[in-house]
């Protein structure tokens, strides 16, 4: 991976001064690349990772990991089935996976009921959707790299004889 990408993929809040300086580079070449990547798409988006517990009002929502069995259309593949289903607004994030099932979505709603109606409703009426897992996120302990909480120091216990 490029050298600038790398570092703002593990802190978007990077300058272009901070960057130069760290590869030996000068600001102006950053300050480039930078734009060059993001008008060719290779950067998409700058964010943020929240731990959401830590928000003194917030909205709980419901996470779901949905795993989605599907038939690929004869010459456009997985492709066009999947557009179709990123286009939800439930769905935040989509992947096409090796083993048993074909795409992973990440879908977020209100409560469990949105989530099922999403999944019954809207994803399993869907042509060449064979069939679908559905699982919920409890707790978030690491996201993209980073822990969203303190480590603790490992005490080992006592051992009795």
């Amino acid at each position: 991976m490029n050298e600038i990408a790398e570092l703002l993929q593990k802190d978007a809040r990077l300058t272009p001064e901070d960057i130069a300086s760290m590869l030996n580079k000068t600001v102006a070449e950053v300050r480039d690349k930078i734009r060059q990547m993001e008008d060719d798409g290779t950067i998409v988006k700058y964010c943020a990772i929240i731990n959401e517990e830590k928000l003194t009002k917030q909205k709980d929502k419901v996470v779901a990991f949905i795993e989605i069995q599907v038939q690929p259309e004869r010459e456009k593949g997985f492709d066009a089935l999947a557009e179709r289903i990123y286009q939800f607004p439930q769905v935040t994030s989509l992947y096409l996976m090796s083993g048993r099932y074909d795409l992973l979505a990440v879908v977020e709603g209100d409560n469990l009921k949105d989530v099922a109606f999403f999944v019954s409703d809207k994803l399993s009426t869907l042509d060449n959707v064979k069939s679908t897992t559905t699982h919920f996120l409890l707790k978030k302990y690491k996201e993209n790299g980073t822990m969203l909480y303190k480590q603790s120091k490992l005490e080992r216990l006592n051992v009795a004889l």
